[in-house]
This record gives C-alpha cells, sequence and structure tokens, in this order.
C-alpha cells in the first residue's frame, strides 16, 4: 500500500517563504491605488457632477440618474489607464460569499468594428439571474429576472483587469436577495432614530455613523497537506483526526514570533489590501497553532463589511501564491481554539463618538448613559434574534467552546459601569452624574510611565462586552459575511432608540422639564433591560441556569435557533424600521434551513466516504499484518507462548475488529438517517432532523476513527494528521 502522506509531508517541510516585492513607497501612498476614490473622482469627473456624487455619498442623498454617463466616462477613463478591459457588478448573495459576472468594455461600432464602451446604464444597473441564487422561494425557476445596483456610498475598485462595482441584489418583485440591500436600511433607521434622541442634548448633529472593526481569525495550511484531506477540502473543516500531543497548551504560539512563511504570506496580503483601501493595521499570531489574526483600523460599517468580503476573497488568492491554504470556517480542528470575527460596533456623530466617556459636560454622560442603555435595550429584547443572526452549521461548532462566547446573549459592562446603571435605577435624584474616565496607575519600576487604565475590564465569555467606546461582538464566526449581525443589530438598537424618543416625548408633552423626561425613561429601561447584563463567566453551568431564570434565549439548536427571525417580535420590529418584511424574512429562513442541512448533508457523505475507502482499509490492512505475524509466531512457537508473546497484537486486532464494525455500522445508519430527512418537505423539519439524527452519528463515527489512528501504524495510515497539519510552516 503505498502512502502519499510522507511525500506531501516533506515538500511541505522544504518550503521555502516566498520573496515578496513590498513597494519602495510608504503605505499611505499606494493607500487606495486601485480604488475609484475621492482624489480620483475630483481628477476624473466634471467639478458638477462631483459634487452632486459627494453629496449623495456624504448626505444620503438621491442618485441623479442624469449624471450617471458622466460619471461612468470618468470610470472607464481611470480603469482603462490601469490596464482594465472588463467590469462587474460585485455583490453579496446569501451565499455568504460574493459574486460575479464579467463583461468587456466593447461594443459594436456600427462599422464591422468594436468600440470600448461603458455607459451610465450598465453602471447603474444589471440583470443578474435570480433564480439562479439563494432566494428561499421569493423566485421560481422560471422566473430569472433580478436587478443588482450601484451602490454609489462603497468605491469602485480595480481586481485583476476587472473593474468592481459593489452593488445591491434585488428580486424583481422588489425583495432583497442579499446583504447590502437590507444593511443599508438598517443603517438609515438607526441614523434616523439616533439623529433624532441626539437633539435631545445637541442640535447641530445632522448624522449619525455606525462604525464597525472587525477582527479577521483565520488558520492556515499547508496546500499539499490540505490536498491530502477530503475532508478538508470539501467541508472546509477535519471530520476526524486525534489531537496532537502538543496542540496550544503550552500558550507559545499566541503572540509569538511570526514564521518566515506566514509573515511572507501576510506583507503580500496587506500590500494588495491596501493598495485596495482595506487599512489593514493589526497582525499576529492567535491562540491555536497556525492560526492568525488580521484587524483593520475601524471604517464606516458598510464600507467595512465589503472589505471584509473583499478581504476573504484576497486572502485565499494570495495563500495559494504562497503554498498555503486559507481555512476561514469557525472550527477546522476539534480540541483546539477556532476562528471568530469580533464585531467591534459603535456610534458616532458628525460631532464625537456617541458611546465614549467621560465627555466634557454632564449633558455629555447623560447621552452616553443614554446611548448604552437603549443598545442593551435593542439587544434585550432581540436577545435570541441577535444570535440567530450570527448561528450556523459551521459557528455552532465553536459557540460555548474555551474560546468563544457561549450561545446566550449577554453583555459585559465592568463595574463601573454597572454600579452607575443601578446607581440611576434605584436613585430617586433628578441630578446629573459625571462619568470616570481612564485612570492612572503607577507600577514600582521607575523606567515604566504611569499608564492609563480604561474604566472597564475585558470578558472574553461575553458575546457583547462594552470594552470603552464600543461593544464588541465576540460571537460572529469567521466565516461569515458581517452583514448578518449588523443587520439585525442595528435595527434593534434603531427601534429601542425610536421607542425611547416616543416615550420621552409623551412625558414632555404632559409638562415634565426633558432632562427630568430622559432620566426617568432611562431608569425604567435599566430595570427592563437588567437581564442582559452579566459580567461573570459566561463559560459556567451556573450561568445556563442563571440565563433561564432571567429568561434570554437559551436554544442550542441551530435550526430551532433561526426561528427567532419569524418571531412576532422580529417581524414587526423590521416592518416598523422599515429593513425588511415578513416575506423577505421568511424567504431568508428557508435559505438559512436549507444552507444548514446541505452543510450536514455534505460532512455525512464526506464522512461516509473517508470511513469505507480510508479509514477501513487502512485498518484492516494493518489487522491483516499484526494477524500474518500472529500466525507466523505459531509456526515457531505453542500457542500459550504465542499467546504471552502477541498479547498485544492480539488485542490491538481485536479491537481494530471492533471500532471497524462500529464504524461500518454507523455509516449505514448515517446513510439511513439522510435517507429519512431527505423524504422531508419542510426545509425547517428537514434542518431540524439533520441536526437530531444526522450530525450526533457523525460524532459517534469519529470517536472510533480518531481511536483508531492512535493503534494503526503511523506509516499506512494515508491521512495528514494534526501535528503535520498544524506544525508546518
Amino acid at each position: 500500500m503505498t502512502n502519499l502522506r510522507f511525500q506531501v509531508v516533506e515538500e511541505a517541510f522544504k518550503k521555502k517563504p516566498l520573496e515578496v516585492m513590498v513597494p519602495l513607497e510608504r503605505p499611505s501612498e499606494y493607500f487606495g491605488k486601485y480604488v475609484f476614490n475621492r482624489a480620483k473622482m475630483y481628477k476624473y469627473l466634471p467639478a458638477d457632477v462631483y459634487d452632486k456624487l459627494i453629496d449623495v455619498i456624504d448626505n444620503g442623498s438621491r442618485l441623479d440618474r442624469s449624471i450617471a454617463d458622466a460619471v461612468a466616462a470618468g470610470m472607464k477613463q481611470w480603469a482603462e489607464e490601469n490596464g482594465v478591459t472588463h467590469y462587474t457588478h460585485w455583490f453579496q448573495p446569501l451565499t455568504e460569499g460574493t459574486a460575479e459576472k464579467h463583461d468587456a468594455f466593447i461594443e459594436h461600432d456600427g462599422k464591422g468594428g468594436m468600440i470600448e464602451e461603458f455607459s451610465g446604464k450598465l453602471l447603474v444597473q444589471q440583470e443578474p439571474d435570480a433564480s439562479s441564487f439563494p432566494n428561499g422561494g421569493i423566485r421560481n425557476t422560471f422566473e430569472a429576472r433580478g436587478y443588482s445596483a450601484w451602490d454609489p456610498t462603497s468605491p469602485v475598485f480595480i481586481m485583476d483587469d476587472t473593474l468592481c462595482i459593489p452593488t445591491i441584489f434585488i428580486s424583481y418583485t422588489g425583495e432583497a436577495l442579499d446583504y447590502k440591500a437590507p444593511l443599508l436600511r438598517a443603517l438609515h433607521a438607526v441614523n434616523t432614530a439616533a439623529t433624532e434622541v441626539c437633539h435631545y442634548f445637541d442640535q447641530r448633529v445632522k448624522k449619525v455613523t455606525c462604525n464597525l472593526g472587525w477582527e479577521q481569525e483565520y488558520f492556515l495550511v499547508d496546500e499539499g497537506l490540505y490536498s491530502a484531506r477530503p475532508d478538508l477540502m470539501l467541508t472546509g473543516r477535519t471530520l476526524m483526526g486525534h489531537d496532537s500531543a502538543k496542540n496550544q497548551q503550552m500558550d507559545d504560539h499566541y503572540f509569538g514570533t511570526i514564521p518566515d512563511r506566514v509573515q511572507a504570506f501576510m506583507k503580500d496580503l496587506e500590500v494588495q489590501a491596501l493598495e485596495l483601501s482595506i487599512p489593514c493595521k493589526t497582525r499576529h499570531n492567535e491562540v491555536a497553532p497556525n492560526q492568525f489574526e488580521i484587524a483593520p483600523i475601524f471604517e464606516e460599517t458598510n464600507l467595512a463589511i465589503d472589505h471584509n468580503m473583499l478581504l476573504m476573497s484576497l486572502m485565499k488568492k494570495v495563500a495559494r501564491k504562497h503554498g498555503f491554504r486559507v481555512l476561514l470556517h469557525e472550527k477546522p480542528f476539534a480540541g483546539i481554539n477556532g476562528s471568530g470575527k469580533h464585531n467591534n460596533w459603535s456610534l458616532s456623530t458628525d460631532t464625537g463618538v456617541l458611546l465614549h466617556a467621560p465627555g466634557k459636560t454632564p449633558e455629555d454622560n447623560l447621552r452616553f448613559v443614554t446611548f448604552i442603555v437603549e443598545t442593551l435595550m435593542g439587544v434585550y429584547r432581540h436577545n435570541g434574534l441577535i444570535k440567530a443572526s450570527i448561528m450556523s452549521a459551521t459557528n455552532a461548532h465553536r459557540l460555548g467552546a474555551n474560546e468563544a462566547p457561549p450561545a446566550i446573549i449577554s453583555s459585559f459592562l465592568g463595574k463601573q459601569l454597572s454600579e452607575l446603571l443601578d446607581h440611576i435605577e434605584n436613585s430617586n435624584s433628578k441630578d446629573l452624574f459625571n462619568v470616570a474616565g481612564k485612570q492612572g496607575m503607577t507600577l514600582d519600576i521607575p523606567e515604566i510611565p504611569e499608564l492609563l487604565i480604561d474604566n472597564t475590564d475585558r470578558n472574553r465569555t461575553s458575546p457583547f462586552a462594552f470594552t470603552g467606546n464600543r461593544f464588541e461582538f465576540r460571537a460572529v464566526g469567521s466565516e461569515a459575511n458581517c452583514a448578518s449581525a449588523m443587520i439585525a443589530l442595528n435595527t434593534a438598537v434603531a427601534e429601542a432608540l425610536t421607542d425611547f424618543k416616543k416615550r420621552v416625548d409623551a412625558l414632555i408633552e404632559k409638562g415634565q422639564d426633558q432632562t427630568s423626561a430622559i432620566i426617568d425613561v432611562l431608569r425604567e429601561d435599566i430595570k427592563t433591560c437588567k437581564p442582559i447584563r452579566f459580567d461573570g463567566n459566561g463559560y459556567s453551568d451556573e450561568w445556563v441556569e442563571e440565563a433561564k431564570r432571567r429568561g434570554l434565549d437559551c436554544e442550542t439548536s441551530c435550526p430551532l435557533i433561526f426561528d427567532n427571525y419569524l418571531s412576532k417580535e422580529s417581524i414587526k420590529m423590521f416592518e416598523d424600521m422599515n429593513v425588511m418584511s415578513e416575506k423577505e424574512l421568511a424567504a431568508r429562513n428557508e435559505v438559512k434551513w436549507d444552507t444548514y442541512t446541505k452543510r450536514i448533508q455534505i460532512e455525512a457523505r464526506v464522512m461516509g466516504d473517508l470511513s469505507m475507502n480510508h479509514i477501513i482499509p487502512v485498518a484492516t490492512h494493518y489487522q491483516s499484518q499484526l494477524a500474518k505475524n500472529v500466525q507466523n509466531m505459531l509456526q515457531i512457537f505453542s500457542k500459550e507462548k504465542v499467546e504471552k508473546l502477541c498479547s498485544r497484537n492480539i488485542k490491538i486486532i481485536e479491537e481494530i475488529a471492533e471500532r471497524t464494525q462500529i464504524i461500518e455500522n454507523g455509516v449505514d445508519e448515517l446513510i439511513n438517517a439522510r435517507k429519512v430527512a431527505n423524504k422531508i418537505e419542510s426545509e425547517r423539519e428537514k434542518a431540524i432532523a439533520y441536526h437530531d439524527t444526522v450530525a450526533p452519528k457523525m460524532e459517534e463515527i469519529r470517536y472510533h476513527i480518531d481511536k483508531l489512528e492512535l493503534i494503526v501504524a503511523d506509516e499506512l495510515w494515508t491521512l495528514p494528521k494534526y501535528r503535520e497539519l498544524l506544525f508546518i510552516r
């Protein structure tokens, strides 16, 4: 039996870092090189067209289609100067990825030749096939028409020879079939609601912007080893594999020296990202071996999400150039940390940050507390929905493990802020209050300067923790489109702020002064949302029981968690805030259930294939070798002597026989469970069946495969092991 595993391992060890051509300029000089940003708009567009387009971007004015031809002409001139020959509408369908169809800048010239052309019509609108993307039944197969429409707030960029135009994607009947369209509506809703509340404190505020800073975690594995693992190739994670004797228990990988091959990959990635205006700032080793992180400077949320989706595509492309494969699955390896994408969320105005404390005046601090409390109100009222927004078949493996928050939404505020809210709740005073900022801490080391200590610690077990001037939504998965979480969160906050203003205005109309009315409503909301506040250990069993008593959503079944999208409260919120209709929500849930089923279905088929075509043949081959050894010994020694000398071999032969039989029976049961589930017509019920009856059988099979890995001769095992996948750089 020929084993290619050792060959790919040896080749991986021999690989050297690829030399990266880093530009001689400073990053600030090539930042945005391939983006049609404001500087290029100013250069390539007529002055009046530039002013109208900037008004759309900055102030949300409706796009005047009369300027589209001039904008398209300017874009085309800039693109052609950079070697571009094609254009595409770049959008984010409900596949968790991006989509694009490339068309050339050519049309007939009417004289038998061709001319390069790109009109405003082509810039503003296209017609992708709306029935071929996930749509949850909104479009039938024969109803193919759908529209992609230019989003001018996200700059056009160049990838290779193609001009990429960020767009929304909707059906012929107007329903959103993507993430961007409802995201833009949610951002508009929170802008409107937050701006009106800001006017209690500062009439000069014209706009509230939602900001996002994501932290993208990922694994790198050698491409040759990746190709030798069909489960990694087809599912994004290892469906089997025993722990390496050394994994992350020494904590030596976290923030450690970046390996040379990885450093070369990171440099290359950062240069290309900066050229696309993705403001990459942080890079480091993560906790698990071969796990890393890249994070940007905060940006406006819509742009930040576009940049994250673009970066994930770019990472895969650059990694292959360096002989790696990027793994974005939330839990590609059992027994070690999985990968998240912490979403640092904040709100700011054209006059300052809303979640920043302390303010310069007591009024500023009252505004700060108002937005903290109403954010908590939104998260509390819709904690089940917030959880559903980050739940998936892949992220379900990560949530609740030692590196990720549990599948219960709660918020950590820290001692100081918690005490302040408790004081407001229990006090009858109408006086304004002060919020302390960073305090000084002097160490007993003369050479070390005074440290400024934040007014909150960090709680890594909290899914939604306040960290000084923002909330860190830690539960988002590494593979996910951040838009899903941001749609739910911003809509919930917009609803809370809208309700807050309605109640404050009602008190003012009754003759109460504004400040007193605000504090009275805040006091009421602080009491209401108190169950969402939790500063303790989110991993403890006690917290699960406590969360149930508080009425928080503690469901762990992924298909059932999706039900939160179709609750009366969720439907009302999304419709009241003009973000999504009940029809759109129902369609998205159909897609979520169907996607969940297909994920588990693919994994189950791969598990069956590997079990029967890799694991059992290898194990029985080794068993035959041992049996032959015992048989040969019987020709030399007595039966009693052989039983003594070959006791270990006999024990292994028996164990292999038992475990392979269990695996074979398990595969048969797995196939039958799939067949039963596949007959279910309801996508929801089918997903539930896959969760309850198919997925558990895979874990049972894996247990016995991993045990076989420990006893079968290493030279026979065909699949690269964890010690090889995780420790080759």
